[in-house]
């Protein structure tokens, strides 16, 4: 979303209800956590697992609001962050997404004059080198991604220019290096989760639409086939929710997390939800300790099943499908909004960067060490 509009949905609907969070959780015991600092602040950027392990950061806003064109590489054997060129425009609110060779799709976004772009780039980690792609058929940002089982990477929704919303979805080919269309959705929105089933299907859920005060919280959800290219309704979710996050568990479902209503910080959830794809619909899950959104790409599903939720809010807690949440002990000093989390191969989780409701875009980097 545009630099003035983060945080900014706020209307007069009334709050929604949900289950109460339980008042206290368990301390996870043996949780450590260590302070790093990226090369430049930034937020509403990416961060992407190389297969040599390495961290490629890209992009996002610096603490005065500017779309940065940086790029940085977190080594997990140096446990540190380096400069590692720019990319081919400034860009924040876009995607990245892992290539099955290696590259990086970097796509859309805003651009350094804040206006939603169609361009595209891929990252070759073997040479550090950049170079344009085809360019996306409609200028988007906010928008979500994921790749696909035959290697093609899904791009949903998001803004287009002036105020819209967009239902349309593309797809992008390696092999041709272009973008050709597929969907559309049955309606636009943004600030949704995106998630690739077991059996190739892709998950689309919640979001919303419309600027304050006509926001549209949704709690709809799509499933994309990529054999027909098409979207088709599945089970709603049980609450409306935007500004979310969702991750597929051992099992093939897919836990949604958090989130919020159309007043954003002040409608924030602690709800659970877990969507099964047998079935095709949701049901209630244990909630999380603390109420968090704009948390997207900052849940992490563990090798021991557990998930790491870092972002949203000042203290990351571990989630067990079985048992519920359990605080970690550990505390950021901040809520980072808008910040990223990656499973490194030895086990630790990077958190990096993002905002606070009372604070810029960040330097600040963290490593978790959990039991």
């Amino acid at each position: 979303m545009s630099i003035a509009a983060i945080g900014a949905c706020v209307t007069a609907t009334a709050p929604l209800t949900e289950p109460t969070p339980s008042a206290v959780a368990p301390v996870s015991v043996g949780a450590s956590l260590r302070s790093l600092t990226l090369t430049t602040p930034r937020a509403v950027h990416t961060a992407t697992k190389l297969p040599d392990g390495r961290v490629l950061i890209a992009g996002g806003f610096d603490a005065a609001g500017r779309a940065l064109s940086s790029l940085e590489l977190f080594s997990p054997v140096a446990d540190a962050f380096k400069a590692a060129g720019v990319m081919t425009i400034p860009r924040h609110s876009h995607t990245a997404t892992l290539l099955a060779d290696g590259r990086v799709l970097i796509a859309g976004g805003y651009d350094g004059t804040n206006t939603r772009t169609a361009t595209a780039e891929i990252y070759d980690p073997r040479t550090d080198a950049i170079v344009q792609t085809g360019r996306l058929l409609a200028p988007r940002a906010d928008h979500s991604a994921a790749r696909l089982e035959d290697g093609r990477v899904l791009i949903v929704g998001g803004t287009g220019p002036g105020t819209s919303f967009l239902a349309t979805a593309e797809v992008f080919d390696p092999a041709t290096m272009l973008f050709v269309a597929t969907g559309p959705m049955t309606e636009p929105r943004e600030s949704n989760t995106l998630t690739t089933l077991s059996d190739g299907r892709v998950l689309v859920a919640g979001g919303h639409h419309g600027r304050a005060p006509s926001t549209v919280v949704l709690s709809t959800a799509l499933l994309f086939d990529p054999k027909s290219g098409e979207f088709t309704p599945t089970g709603a979710m049980g609450v409306r929710r935007h500004k979310h996050d969702a991750v597929r568990l051992a099992d093939g479902s897919v836990l949604v997390i958090a989130g919020s209503d159309e007043r954003d910080d002040r409608g924030a959830y602690a709800t659970a939800e877990r969507y099964d794809p047998r079935t095709g619909t949701f049901g209630p899950a244990a909630p999380l300790a603390e109420s968090r959104y704009k948390l997207r790409d900052t849940t992490v599903l563990m090798r021991d099943g557990r998930v790491l939720v870092s972002g949203g809010a000042s203290r990351p807690e571990l989630y067990s499908p079985v048992g519920g949440s359990s605080t970690t002990g550990l505390s950021f000093g901040r809520a980072p909004l808008f910040g990223t989390a990656t499973l490194l191969d030895d086990g630790r989780v990077l958190a990096a960067g993002g905002y606070s409701l009372t604070g810029p875009a960040s330097r600040a980097a963290w490593l978790l060490s959990l039991p």
